[in-house]
């Protein structure tokens, strides 16, 4: 995941900085950091991150030659 996605999926779904570093468990300082690109913040974080976005319906969209992005996950009906 890169800033930008951070960034880009926090905007999707309407999460705030706080709410992020409250949902990965980790300080305000360290997504406020990785999303301004001030440190490398570790891959635990990283990690983190991600799967709280993912868990409030973010899809991360790797590289493929169109460019890395995010989408909001499509809800099935079973």
């Amino acid at each position: 995941m890169t800033p930008a996605q951070c960034r880009a999926a926090r905007a999707l779904i309407g999460m705030t900085q706080p709410d992020l570093a409250k949902a990965a468990e980790f300080g305000l300082s360290t997504i406020v950091d990785f999303e301004r690109e001030r440190r490398v913040v570790s891959t635990v974080a990283q990690v983190r991150m991600r799967e709280a976005l993912e868990s409030a319906g973010v899809e991360f969209i790797e590289e493929n030659g169109g460019g890395a992005g995010v989408r909001l996950r499509k809800e099935t009906t079973e």
